[in-house]
């Protein structure tokens, strides 16, 4: 199970630098092969990067794009609409937010770093 894991590649797009470090840090540790990014903009380029599980801040400051718009985006198109999709957020409507774009699920920030890990694991092995 450990190689299935070390071979899946997870886009993380958060703007925190501190966050996304961390979140480098541990899914690094766990065998992913890790791809960041601060704005967003990778999500432009998917057919490179071709990830298996994206996590996505829904406030993304530096672009003024919004994760939800890019969730929504990457949900209506065939060629991504399959990648899983986890938001992650503190706002109070995060699960409405989910919902309304079409991600797979979502965690609420400050979120607990072995649950996330888990879900990633789960989505990642579907």
């Amino acid at each position: 199970m450990y190689n299935q894991i070390r071979q899946k590649k997870l886009l993380i797009i958060e703007d925190d630098a501190d966050i996304l470090s961390i979140l480098d840090l541990i899914f690094s540790e766990e065998g992913y092969k890790v791809v960041l990014s601060e704005t967003g903009s990778e999500s432009e380029r998917l057919s490179e990067i071709k990830p298996d599980l994206i996590l996505l801040d829904l406030r993304l400051s530096t672009l003024g794009r919004e994760g939800a718009e890019i969730c929504l985006r990457l949900k209506s198109q065939p060629v991504t609409a399959f990648i899983p999709i986890i938001l992650l957020s503190a706002e109070r409507d995060i699960q409405q937010i989910c919902q309304n774009c079409g991600a797979d699920d979502y965690m609420a920030k400050p979120f607990d770093i072995e649950q996330l890990s888990g879900m990633v694991k789960e989505l990642v092995l579907k």
